[in-house]
């Protein structure tokens, strides 16, 4: 097992996550018990796809999506705070690529349980949730 994968343990109250950095980050429970989804959305008359992250963090104060995509710069991918407590934001990605990400929690960074699949990151040192469109 890699030293680096997300263990996680479910109480009633709190999702504990150790990180690549082994810092344990204590996120609500809610993360845990509402999916995380992406959404895609193919444009016809445009090479590229619309793709919607969700995150549910209700207790969050900031949410951003970070990657290959826009070199893992949170500036501009902020997700807006909905009244239901997720964080949702769209963005127009080129289609027949590969993105690895990870989501910024409060300044913690978290994999989307819902990822099309998981790619070892020697940079980092961690595996990052990867998008296929």
């Amino acid at each position: 097992m890699k030293c680096c994968q997300i263990i996680t343990k479910l109480t009633k109250l709190i999702l504990i996550i150790v990180n690549e950095h082994l810092k344990v980050v204590v996120l609500p429970y809610i993360l845990k018990t509402h999916h995380m989804a992406i959404a895609k959305q193919y444009l016809k008359t445009k090479p590229v796809c619309k793709v919607t992250f969700t995150v549910p963090a209700e207790d969050a104060k900031k949410v951003a999506v970070v990657g290959d995509f826009n070199n893992w710069n949170p500036k501009g991918s902020t997700l807006k705070k909905l009244k239901n407590g997720n964080f949702k934001g769209t963005f127009e990605l080129q289609k027949e690529n590969s993105y690895e990400f990870k989501y910024i929690v409060d300044g913690d960074f978290v994999n989307d349980a819902e990822a099309d699949r998981y790619q070892w990151n020697d940079y980092a040192g961690s595996e990052n949730a990867v998008l296929e469109l």
